[in-house]
């Protein structure tokens, strides 16, 4: 049988988020600095840290793997 470590998956899946978010934030870290698109772009970087900020929620409440494995889903498919 095979053991799944929990804090390991959560771990792993913490880093997925980590790196799909600053995909996110690429391209808005650039318009942040273009005056007439900085408050647009501020914005839009608001949506994505309370994106995230519950997907971490999220994964920190995760009881098993298949809740980890459906934030994974939904990160492959953004």
């Amino acid at each position: 049988m095979i053991t799944i470590n929990l804090t390991k998956a959560k771990a792993i899946t913490h880093d997925a988020r980590r790196a799909a978010r600053a995909a996110e934030f690429a391209p808005l870290d650039i318009k942040a600095t273009i005056p007439s698109e900085a408050a647009a772009a501020e914005a839009a970087r608001a949506a994505i840290r309370t994106k995230y900020a519950d997907m971490q929620t999220a994964v920190d409440a995760a009881a098993d793997v298949a809740a980890l494995k459906t934030i994974i889903t939904a990160l492959e498919a953004a």
